[in-house]
């Protein structure tokens, strides 16, 4: 199973989920979640950079990266990280902040 995980995707998905391994190889979903946890494996995590697909996006980082290499005499360099996916919920406990892998940049 740990070798099916990591090395094979499944048929109708992009990644193995708990529950898609448990009708795969015909146990639990917590069974599997237990092996994939002692394994140390996340399938749902992805392992590299996603490239935005905006076509100023090249001009838009070259911005960017040119105002941290650059910067004009008493500028301010602000970043802004939007959670688009992440909803709140009422009377959720709060999490603690973590950065996340991906952002929009907006620049003048």
């Amino acid at each position: 199973m740990i070798a099916m995980t990591v090395q094979h995707s499944p048929a109708n998905a992009t990644h193995w989920s708990r529950a898609l391994m448990a009708e795969a190889v015909g146990i639990s979903p917590s069974r599997v979640g237990r092996i994939w946890a002692d394994a140390g494996l996340k399938p749902h995590l992805a392992k590299g950079f996603k490239v935005s697909n905006d076509p100023a996006f090249k001009e838009k980082a070259t911005d960017i990266v040119g105002l941290y290499l650059d910067p004009p005499e008493r500028a301010v360099v602000l970043y802004l990280d939007e959670k688009s996916q992440i909803q709140a919920l009422a009377g959720a406990k709060p999490k603690p902040f973590t950065w996340t892998k991906t952002a929009e940049t907006f620049s003048r």
